[in-house]
């Protein structure tokens, strides 16, 4: 059976506290888990994801898949579960306390049909995944592969204090790799070294990725392909909490480019996905494909007059 998505990256139980919300006890999330539930949503048939889990959540975690449509889990069980402790300030900014860490995901986590997909969307959390797996990756598959690059440029500081690094000499080896690379606002400057994120961009694919996505929140998103930038505006809600919207950006941006081709309706797809995202709390964001089109019409046309001389 040939996948049309197989996401790669810890899922993690997290506390999330922002000025409007606090979740009571953890909630399932992580990158690879918020892009395939999105991508699910939308109506992706044949979504995988590959993981470590640990014992503690392994029931709770089967049965939270199964809710959300993801019939295809390739788990492995680790010593602890991942997760932070995410605290948001009035402006935004947030720390992240690491609450447990799971194990690392190697070629030999990595099924062989698996490799059979239409993409593949790599999501670390905490440096699970490696420059040695993306290869592995690179070699063994046609799939398109898209990065999101979060959990390469955390370790952990002080305290249990997630701190931003880069070892930019592997990070362009691994970006070379890829056919869409995604930070945000916060990691792009870290990765390239520059706060501009149309330089950021640009600089991402001199480093080979064909596409390059910057993130940044309410301002939207910047995207270059073939040299060629667009400015993709934000859908204009209330962010009551901000985890997991690049995620969801990831993974509705692969569900539209897999019918479209295109970079530019699937950036602006991706955007519209996000809002919703940002409007509730952990899994249960009521994603559909009607309501995400509808703000797609309304951020298409913002984008379309932008356009306008």
């Amino acid at each position: 059976m040939t996948h049309d998505l197989v996401a790669i990256g810890n899922p993690v139980y997290d506390i999330i506290i922002t000025p409007y919300i606090s979740t009571k006890g953890r909630v399932l999330s992580g990158c690879s888990t918020n892009a395939c539930l999105a991508a699910a949503k939308l109506g992706m048939k044949n979504v995988a994801l590959i993981g470590s889990i640990g014992k503690d959540c392994q029931t709770i975690f089967l049965k939270d898949l199964r809710k959300y449509g993801i019939t295809s889990p390739k788990i492995k069980l680790s010593e602890k579960t991942g997760g932070f402790k995410l605290v948001y300030d009035p402006t935004g900014d947030r720390t992240l306390e690491v609450l447990g860490v799971a194990g690392k995901i190697t070629q030999d986590n990595i099924p062989e049909e698996c490799l059979d997909t239409r993409y593949i969307l790599i999501g670390p959390i905490l440096q699970e995944v490696d420059l040695n797996l993306i290869q592995f990756l690179r070699e063994n598959t046609k799939a398109k592969i898209f990065l999101d690059p979060q959990g390469l440029v955390r370790k952990i500081g002080p305290n249990k204090q997630i701190v931003y690094h880069n070892e930019k000499e592997t990070m362009k080896k691994i970006v070379s790799l890829v056919d869409f690379v995604k930070p945000n606002e916060h990691e792009s400057p870290v990765i390239t070294e520059t706060d501009d994120p149309v330089a950021s961009a640009r600089i991402l694919t001199e480093w080979g990725s064909p596409v390059a996505i910057v993130t940044l929140a309410e301002r939207g998103s910047v995207a270059i392909s073939e040299g060629k930038l667009t400015r993709i505006p934000p859908y204009r809600t209330t962010a009551l909490d901000p985890t997991g919207a690049g995620d969801v950006y990831a993974g509705s941006f692969i569900y539209e480019h897999s019918k479209t081709g295109d970079i530019v309706s699937s950036c602006l797809f991706a955007s519209a996905a996000a809002s919703i995202m940002v409007e509730h709390t952990g899994p249960d964001f009521p994603m559909t494909e009607e309501e995400v089109r509808r703000r797609l019409m309304i951020i298409r046309e913002r984008f379309q007059s932008h356009l306008q001389p």
